[in-house]
Formats: C-alpha cells, sequence, structure tokens
C-alpha cells in the first residue's frame, strides 16, 4: 500500500511542476487587476508594510542567517560535537515511507530557503533574469512540500506531541552544552525536534498559504474579504507580513536542525537515509524510547 501511497506522491509533484511551468499566473495574467489594488484600503497596512519591509525585514533574516551559525560555529568550536561508534547494534526507526516524505520536504526547503534570500536582496543581486528565476523556483518547490506537509505532519504527529520530559531537555538545552554522554529524557522526538516539527508542519502551512497569495496576485478571495472587510492590497500586505515573520521561525529553526543532524551528532543524518539509529545514540539521546525499545526486546 505504502507503495502506492509514494507513487502517487512522486506523480502528483511531476504533474504539479508540468502544470505550474505551463500556467498562465507566470505570466502577464498576474497583474491584471493591479492598478485597481489602489482604490480602496481598508486597514490601511501600506505604511506599516512600507516600514517593516524596508527597515527591518531584510536586516532581520540577515542577523538569522549569519548570527545562528555564528552561534552554532562557536558551540562546535567550545563544546564539539557528540560522536558515536555507529558500528555497534541498530534499530530500525524510520521506515522508507518515512523517509521519502522526509526527504521531498528536506530537498523542498534546501531549494525554498536559498531562493527566498535571493528574492529578498533582489536589489542586491542586480534583479533581472536571476532573480526571476529565483521566485520561480520558489514557487515550483513549494508544490512538492505542499503535497507531502499533511502526510508528514500525520506520521509523526504522536510523537510530536509534547511531555514532561521535554521540560526537562529544556532545563539542560538536551545536553547539548556539556561534552559528557549522560542519558537524556527524550522520546522518539526529543524537545529541540518538536519544536522544529510545530515550526515546519504549522510555519510551512502558514507560508504556502501567505506565499500563495503572493503569487496569485490577481485571484481575488471573496470570502475573506467579506470575513476581514480587508481590501485585496491590504490583504495582499498581511499576506507579505505574516510570510516575512514566519519566515525568521522557520529559517532559524531550520539551521538548527540542519546543524544538529549533520555536525552536532556525528552521522545522525545518516539515519533518516537509511532508517537505522545507532544503539548508544538512542540510550544517550533518547533515554526514554530506548528504555521502552529495550523492555520491548527490540536490543
Amino acid at each position: 500500500m505504502r507503495k502506492y501511497i509514494v507513487m502517487f506522491i512522486a506523480a502528483l509533484c511531476l504533474a504539479s511542476v508540468a502544470y505550474a511551468a505551463d500556467s498562465q499566473i507566470w505570466g502577464e495574467m498576474r497583474i491584471q487587476n493591479i492598478l485597481g489594488y489602489g482604490q480602496e484600503e481598508s486597514w490601511k497596512l501600506g505604511p506599516l508594510f512600507t516600514m517593516l519591509q524596508h527597515k527591518y525585514f531584510a536586516w532581520i533574516f540577515l542577523g538569522v542567517l549569519i548570527g545562528v551559525p555564528a552561534a552554532f560555529f562557536i558551540h562546535y568550536k567550545i563544546i564539539g560535537p557528540k560522536v558515536f561508534p555507529h558500528s555497534e547494534k541498530k534499530y530500525y526507526a524510520f521506515n522508507l515511507y518515512n523517509r521519502i516524505i522526509h526527504q521531498v520536504a528536506a530537498v523542498s526547503f534546501l531549494v525554498i530557503i536559498p531562493t527566498g534570500f535571493i528574492i529578498i536582496f533582489g536589489d542586491f543581486f542586480g534583479g533581472g533574469t536571476f532573480v526571476r528565476m529565483a521566485k520561480n523556483l520558489h514557487g515550483i518547490f513549494t508544490i512538492p512540500f505542499t503535497i507531502v506537509v499533511i502526510p508528514m505532519a500525520l506520521m509523526w504527529l504522536k510523537e510530536a506531541l509534547f511531555n514532561m520530559d521535554d521540560v526537562k531537555w529544556f532545563m539542560i538545552l538536551g545536553g547539548y552544552l556539556s561534552k559528557e554522554k549522560k542519558p537524556i529524557l527524550a522520546g522518539k522526538f526529543n524537545a529541540g525536534q518538536k519544536m522544529w516539527y510545530w515550526v515546519a508542519i504549522l510555519g510551512g502551512i502558514t507560508m504556502i498559504l501567505s506565499g500563495a497569495f503572493m503569487y496569485f496576485l490577481d485571484f481575488k478571495m471573496q470570502m475573506l474579504h467579506n470575513l476581514t472587510g480587508m481590501s485585496q492590497i491590504d490583504l495582499l500586505r498581511a499576506a507579505a507580513i505574516i510570510h516575512n515573520v514566519m519566515g525568521f521561525a522557520v529559517l532559524a529553526l531550520f539551521i538548527t536542525h540542519v546543524y544538529m543532524s549533520m555536525f552536532a551528532i556525528k552521522g545522525a543524518v545518516h539515519s533518516i537515509i537509511t532508517g537505522y539509529v545507532e544503539e548508544e545514540e538512542l540510550k544517550i539521546l533518547h533515554s526514554t524510547w530506548y528504555k521502552k525499545l529495550k523492555d520491548q526486546g527490540k536490543f
């Protein structure tokens, strides 16, 4: 059954990309209503949007882009990574379906985030063809993420619910400020992974919806207009503000996720490629889950 689900997702991705590439939303039809946008302003978000766009958004994104990796560089140099043998017993934690869904989302983010930066700093890159190409790639690679975000949310929802172990994890920041290997209370996902799950899922869905508003400029949402009383131009401004604010959190947590899986825990990234997690890694970093698996005779 899962094989057919994977095949369906792959076919849907390819069909969506083909449709988007041929769609008129990329052409002149996108701006056919723009001349009328400024004729009415309900919430008068123009000054707020202009101030945020010109004075704050780009600088905050730049601060996150430089500041978060800099903090992790210092952590790597002072504390260093946690290294596990990866030659001991292993547990098959992530099946093929889990891995494909995760990898589609990962590849999507690896394109969406850099192209988002090119769009934000379009003036710096001189505008033109390069920035337009980044904008189109940004939109196209949102399609596969849109397809997998709900399956990803459902398959890991139970493991992503917070509990008392997470409170204790946050109190010691998961033990990452210590070079010692002491067992840390955590289930299949620790508190940091759970936080990334909720930011990626809820933030991702929010950015999909707000991004769709900005891509489909001339698609009027009468229901939202009636519900909020907002004009088309203010709906677009609100979407842009929400998209940027959520982008700060998604970017910061994505960099954190990459650092933890590729640098802070040596070899951890292989678990989502092969599906196997090393025993000592579970014993130290996910001790609650390890005890449960051991009680079940898995180790």
